[in-house]
């Protein structure tokens, strides 16, 4: 019998991370810079962020990862082999201002020449056109890159330029300004947006089901017509 066990646990982070990391290396890590993305997020909105960390060092690989957050109202993690995600919260509103990625012992983080990425859902985000997440990166020799400069509008990229999403305006279909296609999860607080669309979802299709029923039953051979 197979005995699963940190060996294990560390070949199949190995193995993730060659079948994924190095199946996309140069594919989004040009840039060379940790950067932010969030395609269908919008101004005062909820949805999914994704986090590009490519691993700058020569001879160290990233063990950690810490953006920081607009005091949003929710913001969960997604599961990532091998690494290990909490969130930091003000203990007095209980609004997320920070996420923490640290790779497993005895795995091998981001190793060089390689990225990862990172995601989370969550908000709302500000209302604003540009929202900054600065970041922090930790290399297993312990030097740390903190990636916190604003780039001036107009001018020249600094040498660590913050991570930053640009927002649409939204179209207040969600309550939130934001779109509803990404679970705007409101820890408890509140009815959840795509709970109560599915659930519309699911009674209309369940109401055509029935007047197809009723068509069907209608056709059959020797019935008759009301």
């Amino acid at each position: 019998m197979f005995h699963f066990n940190r060996s294990s646990a560390t070949a199949l982070c190995a193995a993730a991370v060659l079948g994924g990391a190095c199946a996309t290396l140069g594919a989004g890590a040009a840039q060379a810079h940790v950067s932010a993305n969030a395609p269908t997020l919008t101004q005062g909105g909820y949805g999914v962020v994704t986090l590009v960390v490519p691993n700058e060092s020569d001879t160290a690989s990233t063990t950690s990862v810490t953006v920081t957050l607009p005091r949003l109202k929710s913001a969960r993690p997604e599961t990532t082999t091998c690494w290990k995600a909490e969130v930091t919260k003000d203990p007095r509103t209980q609004e997320a201002t920070a996420i923490t990625w640290t790779a497993e012992p005895g795995t091998p983080g981001v190793p060089v020449g390689q990225f990862a990425q990172f995601r989370l859902a969550g908000g709302p985000f500000p209302d604003q056109n540009t929202v900054e997440l600065p970041a922090v990166q930790v290399y297993s020799d312990g030097q740390k890159v903190a990636w916190d400069q604003s780039t001036p509008e107009g001018g020249d990229e600094p040498e660590h330029p913050a991570p930053t999403l640009t927002l649409p305006e939204g179209d207040g279909h969600d309550g939130h300004h934001g779109t509803p296609s990404v679970a705007a999860d409101t820890d408890g607080e509140g009815t959840d947006t795509v709970a109560r669309w599915l659930g519309g979802a699911g009674l209309a299709v369940g109401i055509a089901g029935v007047a197809f029923g009723v068509a069907a039953g209608r056709r059959r051979p020797g019935g008759s017509d009301a």
